[in-house]
């Protein structure tokens, strides 16, 4: 019992110690000083309303909430098929191709994004949304991949087979036997590479321009030149929009359902 208890109390001091950063952050966005300041010293909305009318950090979130989807719907159509190919088939070369496909995991994003530069630059990609939307997908196909294969189970197979033999098509198959039992992985997945998309400076800052520009990557240059609670109020919209995302997941799909399954 007293071991449980330690082990609770623990736990909340972990959990606290990684949220103070955001309490930090969130306080600081509404002080009234022109500099970064927690305790707040005083309290307006005058950074939140700065970020709201400024085209530059508006076009930035539109950017990434765009990348990221688009990334995100892209991973799941391209790693679903894959991993169903890599879960049921033998064939040479799987292990490498498994390897290869799963290696963005590993490989620095920086050094994607340089190679990503280089090569765009024979097909005129570089700079633009598709080379960006390209090299997003490259970098987050691989958490869905291995979220979705890992549900691939040979119990499920015989899930699979024993609807064939009840006469049902492959698309049938897949939508109501399959498909259920993987979303859960596909679900998970995608809430990582939704992450991760969202938050890449270092693949994402060699195809930016100062007219596509994503919001890490505006951050990241803002800082070199200024700090003050503008960074803060954008930090603080993004922390809400996490906690909003989740509690509508949750609301929707249920959190514990996903962590469930996905055991």
């Amino acid at each position: 019992m007293i071991a449980r208890h330690l082990i609770r109390l623990t736990a909340l001091i972990v959990l606290a110690y990684l949220a103070l950063p955001l309490v930090v952050i969130l306080g600081a966005s509404f002080t009234a000083t022109p500099y970064l300041a927690f305790p707040p010293q005083g309290w307006t909305l005058e950074w939140y309303r700065t970020l709201l009318i400024e085209a530059g950090y508006v076009a930035a979130f539109t950017t990434s909430t765009v990348l990221a989807l688009a990334a995100t719907v892209a991973a799941v159509l391209l790693t679903v098929p894959a991993a169903l190919a890599l879960a049921r088939y033998e064939f040479p070369g799987k292990a490498a191709l498994t390897s290869v496909l799963m290696s963005p995991l590993v490989l620095p994003h920086i050094v994607l994004g340089a190679a990503l530069l280089q090569f765009g630059a024979y097909f005129g990609l570089t700079r633009s949304f598709l080379s960006l939307l390209i090299g997003h997908i490259v970098i987050i196909a691989p958490f869905v991949l291995r979220s979705t294969l890992t549900l691939l189970t040979p119990e499920q197979q015989a899930l699979e087979e024993a609807s064939a033999d009840l006469g049902a098509n492959p698309w049938t198959t897949f939508f109501l036997v399959v498909l259920p039992q993987i979303r859960p992985g596909i679900v998970t997945g995608s809430i990582f590479a939704f992450i991760s998309s969202w938050i890449n400076v270092e693949l994402s800052i060699f195809n930016t321009t100062a007219d596509l520009n994503t919001i890490p990557v505006k951050l990241f240059n803002y800082v070199q030149y200024t700090i003050d609670p503008t960074i803060a109020a954008v930090s603080g919209a993004t922390i809400v929009a996490a906690v909003v995302a989740i509690v509508i997941l949750d609301l929707t799909v249920g959190l514990d359902m996903l962590s469930e399954r996905g055991k």
